[in-house]
């Protein structure tokens, strides 16, 4: 059943920022497909616009599912087409043209969170922030290798270079990871704009106390404040306190 939708309370903000003259984020919020995204478009001249747009507009397109499987192979279906779609615009424009995307999938008692880039999906619960996601970039990959520490990545001079994104190649290299539902999981989704400036627990902070929307404003602000020089987008989703507790069951399967 998918009516565990109603558990769920959402908030969401985007903001230009201080220094762009567009917003190249787009986010979507479509409770009753269990779905929610933040994308971040790159290209430049407006092309970056254009290609979350595209992401997004993809992703629209789920539908109610009758399964966890079917929510998951439907996501994955229109990222793809969205990674086509981008391919055909890079070409006629002569240019890279893609987007950074997380995708935070809810199906019964179950979350899945899909991703390309390093836009984020963190998990906050009982006190504490967890990175769910794990960022495409070259950063993360010398922080894996052990040959940068994560405090020197912080002003490592190609830490913004990511390593994959929906439309920079043929085939969409996307990463997902599942997990069972427990009650006042938080999630929080966002692109760069917001990494870049607040820490994580200046995101554990505002998220802990506060409703949803409350505490994407709280973010935005708090981003602004520090000087934003990339666009922001912060979405934060809540399962209720008093909802029901899941194992995982590879129900995405």
């Amino acid at each position: 059943m998918h009516d565990m939708i109603s558990w769920f309370e959402a908030g969401a903000a985007t903001h230009v920022g201080k220094v762009r003259d567009g917003n190249e984020d787009n986010y979507l919020v479509q409770a009753h497909s269990g779905l929610w995204a933040v994308a971040d478009g790159m290209g430049g001249h407006l092309s970056g616009e254009i290609a979350s747009g595209i992401v997004v507009e993809e992703l629209r397109a789920v539908g109610t599912p009758a399964s966890a499987a079917e929510l998951l192979e439907s996501c994955e279906e229109h990222l793809v087409a969205a990674n086509g779609r981008l391919r055909e615009l890079s070409r006629e424009r002569d240019g890279i043209i893609g987007s950074t995307v997380v995708v935070l999938l809810v199906y019964d008692r179950h979350y899945a969170c899909v991703w390309s880039g390093d836009s984020r999906i963190y998990r906050v619960r009982a006190g504490a922030i967890e990175q769910v996601t794990v960022d495409h970039t070259e950063v993360q990959e010398l922080i894996a290798a052990g040959s940068l520490t994560a405090e020197e990545a912080r002003t490592w001079p190609r830490r913004n270079v990511i390593t994959h994104a929906v439309g920079v190649a043929d085939d969409p290299e996307i990463e997902m990871v599942h997990g069972g539902l427990m009650p006042g999981y938080t999630f929080v989704l966002c692109s760069d704009g917001l990494t870049a400036h607040v820490t994580d627990d200046e995101i554990l902070a505002a998220v802990i106390d506060a409703e949803p929307q409350e505490a994407c404003d709280a973010l935005v602000a708090l981003t602004l404040k520090r000087g934003a020089v990339d666009n922001v987008t912060v979405l934060v989703v809540r399962y209720d306190l008093t909802a029901p507790a899941a194992a995982d069951t590879g129900v995405w399967e």
